[in-house]
């Protein structure tokens, strides 16, 4: 093994000897040059004896110099402009250096203008040996691919240091098909400038017709923290133009932006706000001693709650779901991933008694997170009975364990859709945060609620739903064209839930959302996003408002107040006492549904929840296609 690793020394040090021996031969004949300069050709006998006695020192202080500023590990295809700053420095001390050795070798009479032409010289001829390689291979490199069939047409949004160092990091690598015409900025100072051997080509709002001018294909965006405004105003502006984006993460800022951290352009970058995370203080309680059941683990939300709580040092996870499938793969990967926590998944249906209070006699959960629902709004309209028996008796269930075997906390997930609902589902959920805030008036569990709106990319959500549609070249199905939702990231969902469980804030907590997004709006940016012209390429289709959709959801009732913001984020909310009777409400209501009596579930829903004003409603029909439930009034 030390002979493997000797070959490589000498590698480098004959590399090194070549460098200085080649630095050594580039002074002398600078040397010479200037002579010839000064003297204008010229050169006195004198003068040439004076330059051979000099050049033994002049050879003796460059490579010393060139050695101590280390010019002789160069780097020929990452070099910079701090390299260069190097040469120049290298160039100083080298003639520094051959001055004081001239003087202390008596060594004098050598005209002072050589001196300083040589120094010119030297400091040109290094720069030039060390640039011109990775200057010709980078144009090289570019030209190629600017004559590839398969080059791609790119524009760079940001002149400024990301922009810059992308293309730099773009120029020397040659895994990608991005042929750079320019940058854009909104800068005005910066239009017509030269950065990087590009041009600012104008600004942001010329991207349309630099596209059409030039073939654009491909726009990296490379400014920190841009705006999500700004963003979706880009967006609009090219939505006539078939174009891709690419983004670089806002956390790049703080380190040299490459080629290899660009992504691309999601819905979650369209959001107007950062997002929430959660940070556990470590001087809490033995937080990592703690056991935490998840129900609804398999799912978008509850499987990132897992993830979080793994993170964070949860040694016992119990993972609760029906979907076995996803059970299995999500212990799979928690196993793998972290090898010394214990991970336990369980088949299980919230609905089934039995089984849930055998495994909480079993496991003994400290933390309890309750983010298993029926939630697809117009299919809980044609089965109430199914979104009854899990949003509200399955949370009684699981509620009654928690304070039963003394689980120091129970989070439910709710929704905005429990606000003013108008569906079965929303009613539901409104009437499942009643009851956990109704045990927690009356058991030591610490029950809260976590109340928040649509979820990007989760199942079943309208992101998956768009993209799925747009690669099959659509169309693009709308509801209403005034349709808006209130979005937020996975994380911030469970940046949420984390904060609500552990911050002991109240038993009603809700996200700071901003504002509304259009729906019409996202479905259009996501076209755009994906390389096409909204209404040219794939269409969009107007539907109309499913069962039980609104055109916009609420975060809070006309009756609930904000009590104070955490961080700006999460607002603590006062909301009216639950009725004294929703356990005796909830239980007609299970007993509706499991004799899937229809119109039963939703009178009830209506004494429960006073505010639950369906705009819809599919009763069963039997066989002959009659309605076997009215509607009551």
């Amino acid at each position: 093994m030390a002979e493997s690793f000797r070959v490589p020394r000498l590698r480098s040090r004959a590399r090194s000897f070549v460098i200085l021996g080649l630095d050594a031969v580039l002074a002398s004949a600078s040397l010479a040059s200037a002579a010839f300069l000064r003297f204008e050709g010229n050169v006195p006998g004198y003068e040439w004896s004076l330059l051979l006695n000099a050049l033994p020192v002049l050879l003796a202080a460059r490579v010393a110099a060139n050695a101590f500023f280390r010019l002789d590990r160069w780097s020929y295809r990452f070099s910079g402009l701090t390299d260069g700053a190097r040469i120049g420095m290298a160039g100083l001390f080298g003639t520094g250096l051959w001055a004081l050795g001239l003087v202390l070798l008596d060594q004098r009479g050598l005209s002072r203008a050589v001196v300083v032409m040589e120094l010119l010289l030297s400091t040109i001829a290094m720069a030039t040996v060390r640039f011109t390689p990775r200057l010709i291979w980078m144009y090289r490199a570019d030209l190629l691919r600017s004559r590839r069939a398969q080059a791609v047409r790119t524009l760079i949004v940001g002149a400024g240091a990301g922009g810059e160092m992308l293309l730099r990091d773009l120029q020397r690598t040659t895994d990608h098909d991005c042929h750079v015409l320019g940058f854009v900025d909104d800068d005005p100072k910066l239009w017509g400038a030269v950065v990087g051997g590009r041009s600012v080509l104008g600004g942001v709002t010329d991207i349309p017709n630099l596209a059409t001018r030039f073939g654009v294909e491909l726009v990296l965006i490379a400014i920190p923290d841009l705006p999500a405004r700004r963003l979706r105003e880009i967006l609009s502006l090219c939505s006539g133009c078939k174009l891709r984006f690419k983004i670089l993460p806002g956390s790049y800022r703080h380190l040299a932006a490459t080629a290899s951290m660009l992504q691309d352009l999601a819905p979650s970058d369209l959001l107007e706000r950062d997002e929430v995370t959660f940070v556990h203080d470590p001087s809490a309680s033995s937080f990592a001693e703690r056991r935490q059941l998840v129900a609804g683990a398999a799912g978008s939300i509850g499987r990132e709650v897992c993830l979080q709580l793994l993170e964070m040092g949860c040694r016992r996870l119990v993972m609760l779901d029906t979907d076995e499938n996803g059970l299995y793969m999500l212990r799979r990967r928690f196993e793998r991933q972290f090898p010394d926590r214990e991970v336990v998944a369980e088949v299980a249906d919230v609905r089934d008694l039995s089984r849930v209070q055998s495994l909480f006699a079993r496991h003994r959960p400290a933390d309890v997170f309750h983010a298993a629902a029926r939630k697809h709004v117009p299919l809980m309209e044609s089965c109430p009975g199914e979104a009854v028996k899990t949003n509200v008796h399955g949370t009684r269930i699981l509620a009654q364990a928690a304070h039963e075997f003394a689980a120091h906390r129970f989070v439910y997930m709710s929704t905005d859709k429990a606000v003013r609902p108008s569906s079965v589902m929303g009613a539901t959920k409104r009437l499942g945060e009643m009851l956990v805030r109704h045990m927690d008036a009356r058991s030591a569990t610490r029950f809260s609620v976590v109340r928040f709106g649509n979820v990007l990319d989760s199942a079943g959500s309208v992101v998956p739903v768009f993209r799925e549609q747009i690669a099959g070249g659509g169309p693009v199905t709308v509801s209403h064209p005034e349709v808006r939702r209130f979005f937020m990231t996975i994380s911030e969902a469970v940046g949420l839930v984390l904060k609500a469980a552990y911050g002991d804030f109240g038993q009603l907590c809700v996200l700071e959302m901003g504002e509304p997004i259009r729906i019409l709006d996202l479905a259009r940016h996501m076209i755009t996003m994906a390389g096409h012209v909204p209404e040219v390429d794939v269409k969009i289709e107007i539907t109309g408002l499913g069962l039980g959709e609104k055109l916009e959801e609420e975060l809070l009732a006309d009756d609930e107040t904000v009590l104070r913001r955490i961080d700006r984020k999460v607002s603590v909310v006062a909301s009216p006492p639950p009725p004294a009777n929703v356990e005796k409400l909830v239980s007609e209501l299970a007993r509706a549904a499991a004799g899937e009596d229809a119109a039963a579930i939703v009178r009830i829903l209506r004494q429960a929840v006073p505010d639950f004003r369906p705009l819809a409603f599919a009763p069963p029909r039997d066989d002959d296609g009659q309605v076997a439930a009215a509607l009551p009034s």
